[in-house]
């Protein structure tokens, strides 16, 4: 068996974060519609995550921002001239737009693509279908940069097959890695492939959220399982319970958690649950794990708790030394009952024997937490060598990169400024200096 590590690709947050509120389903984005937003404090925040987990020994990564705002959406849409006038234009006509061709959204990495490693492909090779987020306008322009991006990344065919997003219709709606876990005895064993899906395209007597929309099909999970090559024992399909969509959980991330053999997750996550661990203890047992289910009721937790704490929205990692330890934004600290939870999480001689927290703020303020910022993907020796490697996180990095946010980002940016064409130069001039520190030439459209 291949040694392998997972890698972690953190989203590097732009230079035009900003607080749209454009995601109706998310609690935490929504509270915080048309806030001024702090940029590079939001990016340093992310630099920070980063660097501190490389520091720990873990494998992590930078997957680069995307162009903003998107002129192609705004030109698509009939809004012509320069590119000042469509801003202007669309600032006085259509800012909803506007805000949606500024989103900030692919900071999100969870969402730019699900990943199946070699281990457990038809193939033999890492896998991944970008995610087409045809749910929201704001997010469905993304896979288009996100292929690109990937494929810059992932370029040697003999280890990667980058997949295009799945067909741009609601029977095909796809949420990448935020829908989906993978667990195993270890990284580099053969594992079992959980997708969570929200609604069933096909049947419509299948339940259903009733007061958010459900993002994620069914007909999308089973077709990435396809395009993958995935052994039908071992993949696992699992609805989400509806009530807890209606409750702010717009991705199963934001409610469980997978690594290894262990589930991290809240006793409402899913329709079924007796169904779906019964799934998964049947698929481990076909790869020859033992699944080890970490499970927190409500009278530990409750679901108010763990929406405005985003305890699940927590990336669960394999130490280096062994153990795993959980990487939680500063607020599951901050909310009295989370914390106390935690606190005997970790002294109860279980698999979770230590706590990492981050001040990520900027990004919770836009709803999205540690699980969120980031895409994993398990490398073998020979696939991290043939990956591009301009963008390991690396203490020299780590110094450019500071130093490119501290020359290049706003301290502060309102509504108002996405009507700026000036804050359209800054980004782009900005992200074309961050490709020469990557060594991603023409990364971008317009380079």
């Amino acid at each position: 068996m291949p040694t392998a590590r997972e890698y972690n690709f953190d989203g590097l947050v732009g230079p035009s974060h900003n607080y749209a509120g454009l995601s109706f389903g998310n609690v935490a984005s929504f509270n915080n519609v048309k806030s001024v937003s702090n940029p590079k404090q939001a990016a340093l925040q992310g630099l920070a995550k980063m660097r501190a987990l490389a520091q720990r020994g873990f494998a992590q990564a930078v997957l680069p921002p995307q162009l903003r705002p998107d002129f192609r959406l705004l030109r698509s849409i009939g809004f012509t001239g320069s590119d000042a006038d469509v801003l202007a234009r669309a600032f006085r006509d259509a800012p909803a737009i506007l805000s949606s061709a500024w989103s900030a959204a692919p900071m999100w990495s969870a969402n730019a693509a699900t990943v199946s490693p070699s281990a457990d492909t038809g193939d033999g090779r890492v896998h991944f279908t970008v995610a087409n987020l045809n749910s929201k306008l704001h997010r469905s322009y993304e896979h288009l940069q996100t292929e690109r991006t990937l494929r810059a990344l992932f370029s040697d065919a003999r280890h990667f097959a980058v997949h295009q997003a799945l067909p741009g219709t609601p029977a095909f709606g796809d949420e990448g890695a935020a829908n989906h876990t993978r667990l195993c005895a270890s990284h580099g064993a053969a594992g079992v492939e959980m997708f969570v899906y929200g609604r069933v395209e096909f049947n419509p007597e299948a339940p259903a959220p009733k007061r958010f929309p459900a993002r994620q099909t069914l007909e999308a999970s089973q077709a990435v399982a396809r395009l993958h090559g995935l052994q039908p024992q071992h993949t696992v399909l699992v609805a989400q319970d509806p009530a807890v969509i209606d409750m702010g959980v717009f991705h199963s991330d934001v409610i469980a958690v997978g690594n290894g053999n262990v589930l991290f997750y809240h006793e409402q996550a899913f329709l079924d649950e007796a169904g779906m661990l019964a799934a998964l203890q049947r698929g481990m047992a076909s790869v020859g794990a033992e699944l080890v289910p970490v499970r927190v009721g409500f009278a530990q937790v409750s679901m108010a708790d763990a929406v405005a704490s985003y305890l699940f929205n927590s990336q669960l990692l394999s130490k280096p030394e062994g153990g795993m330890a959980l990487v939680v934004p500063q607020e599951c600290r901050e909310n009295s009952r989370v914390a106390t939870y935690l606190d005997g999480l970790v002294a109860s001689g279980g698999p979770i024997d230590e706590l990492i927290s981050f001040d990520l703020r900027q990004s919770m303020r836009n709803g999205g937490g540690p699980a969120c910022l980031r895409l994993r993907v398990v490398l073998d020796e020979a696939e991290a060598a043939a990956m591009h490697q301009g963008v390991i996180m690396t203490e020299a990095l780590y110094a450019e990169l500071v130093q490119w946010v501290e020359l290049h980002y706003r301290d502060a940016l309102a509504p108002a400024d996405l009507a700026d064409p000036q804050l359209a130069i800054e980004v782009q001039t900005a992200l074309d200096a961050l490709t020469k520190i990557l060594q991603l030439p023409q990364l971008y459209s317009f380079q």
